[in-house]
């Protein structure tokens, strides 16, 4: 696929720890968002970040392409989701809490309180990004309303057996995955839940333009494409190359949904046909970095995951974001 984004264009540094969450600003998709181990949340405008930017020597300095920091975590950041206006998002890590920011004035306008472990994921939902749904270590689903001044969730949902790793809401549905290895769907007008069977523990979710598949990534090296009205499966996703065993890594849908891509455990960046199944492309996130002036190799290890990784959805491009604190833009040649 000639037309697959291909090239580093923009190297986003500065973070200080593994960066587990990225995220692009809404339309146009002009900035990005990242979070990462070291509590702390950086803006970054792509454009103004060579992708040959060097690290500085610490995160109070000043990196290439940074817009703003929000600081308010006091734990690592795990997931971030933005809203439609662009001018509000949520961030969720290990303080067991949920924060919802003012993008400009980098405050948080409500921190909502509740779960009893780590919360692995946060998203809008609901009519103008009305509510944000939350999942937890602790094995629960908990939807808030963001325009109430009530803290309390207005539903909880407590079905899972194991850690719910990451939620989405696609109209009135709510959708998560556990490490109990299966994905339940809500319905949150009649309360429904139905419950689909993936057998390894799930680590993320996506889901199609249309609404019609989920994309499922689990820790038994596979993704998987989910017919979202019957959770039969249409194709799994898979390479000799392709590890992803133990840590929670996600998965995306890309280029109109023809392409699937995916982070690992050991620093690659898989990228395969939809419909085919075939691995197009292999990347490596960050095989070789500069330290000055030489190249050398990277030690292997934790710092090697690839744990998140996001297409634009106006432009050929994509980021995807490591182990080793740094963000990678892709883009095309």
């Amino acid at each position: 696929m000639s037309s697959f984004p291909t090239k580093p264009i923009a190297k986003l540094t500065g973070h200080t720890g593994p960066v587990h969450a990225v995220a692009y600003s809404s339309s146009p998709h002009s900035y990005i968002l990242t979070g990462a181990a070291d509590r702390t949340i950086r803006l970054y405008n792509p454009s103004k970040a060579p992708p040959n930017s060097v690290a500085p020597a610490s995160s109070t300095a000043y990196a290439p392409g940074l817009v703003n920091k929000y600081n308010a975590h006091g734990y690592e950041i795990l997931s971030i989701d933005v809203n439609e206006a662009n001018d509000r998002f949520v961030s969720t890590g290990g303080d067991k809490t949920v924060f919802f920011w003012d993008v400009q004035t980098a405050q948080t306008i409500r921190r909502f309180t509740g779960h009893a472990g780590r919360v692995n994921r946060g998203v809008f939902g609901g009519e103008g990004d009305s509510i944000i749904v939350s999942a937890s270590f602790d094995g629960s689903v908990k939807v808030w309303d963001v325009r109430s001044t009530n803290y309390k969730p207005i539903m909880t949902f407590s079905d899972a057996k194991d850690s719910v790793t990451d939620v989405l809401v696609f109209d009135a549905e709510i959708i998560s995955s556990s490490v109990d290895g299966r994905v339940r769907s809500y319905d949150l007008r009649t309360g429904m839940c139905e419950v689909d069977v993936i057998g390894h523990p799930v680590t993320s979710l996506s889901v199609s333009k249309k609404g019609t598949e989920v994309l499922v990534s689990s820790l038994d090296s596979t993704v998987r494409l989910m017919d979202r009205a019957n959770g039969q499966l249409l194709k799994a996703y898979r390479d000799e190359a392709f590890v992803n065993t133990d840590l929670r890594v996600r998965s995306t849908l890309g280029l109109n949904d023809s392409v699937v891509l995916s982070g690992s455990d050991d620093g690659m960046v898989f990228a395969w046909d939809l419909m085919g199944g075939t691995a197009l492309h292999k990347f490596r996130h960050s095989e070789i970095r500069e330290i000055k002036g030489k190249m050398e190799k990277k030690e292997k290890g934790k710092k090697e995951v690839v744990s998140a990784v996001t297409f634009c959805p106006s432009r050929r491009e994509w980021v995807s974001a490591g182990g080793d604190g740094n963000v990678i833009v892709w883009g095309m040649d």
